[in-house]
């Protein structure tokens, strides 16, 4: 079975070079609302470098377009995959990339927490750490990457050793390059909680403003400390 799930993702992941992915066991971990789906497929695929390179002074028209793009592609991608996997029996549960904005104003709102974390259960497949600005920080891409997870009813062995602590040291260059001001460089491990380390409140607060001032829309999108990030950085 493993080596089934393996050629399944093998051959919609392309090209190969662009994504990560690994298995995490979430039993425990998720919400009864899953159910039988305990164990997940995580997906990450890098962002364009060239297009987070250029948003170091702030998002432009260009990442916020990519960023959509990359959340409908990899929605389309996942359906995919769960189609071929249905087809050996396994059963699954995708999803989606992203919450939309109008869920994050009022389904979310009191926390700015949902009810899935792409993040952990990356750092659970062993694919990386949460930064110090509540980045997915994976070894391959840096947080430059989009995550997307595919819950299974069927157990599978990770691939990588799961992450429990920050690898940032005392790097602090998002902290810094924040506008918000909404990390206090705090090093993220399990039992740290988001709230200790990063205000998703300030943050949200500044993308929105980004997205009247710089894009002229109702929108939410920063990245300043993806690109500044020096895990996984390559401009090509």
């Amino acid at each position: 079975m493993p080596a089934q799930i393996d050629a399944i993702l093998g051959h919609h992941m392309l090209p190969k070079e662009d994504f990560i992915y690994g298995y995490s066991d979430l039993n425990g971990l998720i919400d009864h609302e899953f159910g039988e789906y305990k164990f997940a497929i995580v997906i990450g695929k890098r962002l364009n470098p060239r297009i987070v390179e250029s948003i170091k002074d702030g998002p432009t028209m260009e990442y916020y377009a990519h960023y959509r793009g990359m959340n409908t592609g990899l929605a389309s991608l996942t359906e995919a995959i769960c189609a071929d996997l249905n087809q050996i029996g396994v059963g699954t549960r995708r999803i989606e990339p992203s919450v939309t904005t109008g869920q994050l104003d009022t389904i979310y709102e009191k926390t700015l927490r949902t009810s899935f974390s792409h993040k952990m259960a990356a750092t659970r497949a062993g694919l990386g750490w949460i930064g110090k600005t509540d980045l997915f920080i994976s070894m391959a891409f840096g947080p430059r990457l989009r995550l997307v997870t595919i819950l299974i009813n069927k157990p599978l062995k990770t691939k990588f050793k799961p992450i429990d602590r920050s690898r940032c040291g005392s790097c602090i260059l998002c902290v810094e390059v924040c506008p918000a001001h909404a990390a206090n460089g705090k090093l993220w491990d399990v039992s740290v909680d988001r709230d200790e380390f990063f205000d998703a409140f300030k943050c949200r607060k500044q993308c929105a403003e980004y997205g009247r001032t710089r894009l002229q829309l109702d929108a939410r999108v920063c990245g300043t400390c993806i690109a500044v990030c020096p895990v996984g950085h390559r401009i090509s």
